[in-house]
């Protein structure tokens, strides 16, 4: 297996067709769905798909008995101005920061998080709260074949 080292990156601005909860991390696996219903939505407005699916955590402490938002994305060409249903539009800004690619089953995320948080500590960065997941690749039947990127936000 390839050594996949972290790096630093700015992510220019976004659009997004998104869904937000509130949720625990127990609640995660609940949230898979959404994705096949953004992607049908994004059909339904005639909107081109630029990526793949996100994952976009705000206010997780690493404490998984707290609540924190998720939103789950999906990048869009364009927001249509006169939108009124279940889901929300949004473009991001510049996004600052530290990322990793996991490669495997996401049970092993843990492992790739802490790699990259090592990496921020000795580099002296400082998080901001806001951390993304970029599905690649997300095989439910072989997970060895997921691709995830990881993307810690920065200053």
């Amino acid at each position: 297996m390839r050594e996949i080292k972290p790096e630093i990156k700015e992510i220019k601005p976004i659009n997004f067709l998104f869904h937000r909860a509130e949720v625990k991390v127990s609640d995660l696996a609940n949230q898979i769905p959404v994705a096949k219903e953004l992607f049908k939505e994004a059909v339904r407005l005639d909107l081109h798909p630029t990526g793949p699916i996100h994952w976009h955590y705000f206010g997780f402490s690493g404490d998984e008995s707290k609540p924190f938002v998720l939103e789950v994305s999906l990048p869009v060409g364009s927001i249509p101005t006169d939108y009124d249903g279940k889901f929300h539009f949004k473009r991001t800004e510049n996004f600052k920061a530290a990322t990793l690619v996991h490669e495997g089953s996401w049970y092993e995320m843990p492992k790739s998080y802490a790699k990259l948080i090592a990496f921020i500590q000795e580099t002296q960065l400082k998080s901001i709260g806001v951390n993304r997941e970029l599905y690649i690749n997300g095989d439910f039947m072989y997970p060895d074949a997921n691709i995830t990127e990881i993307q810690i936000g920065i200053e």
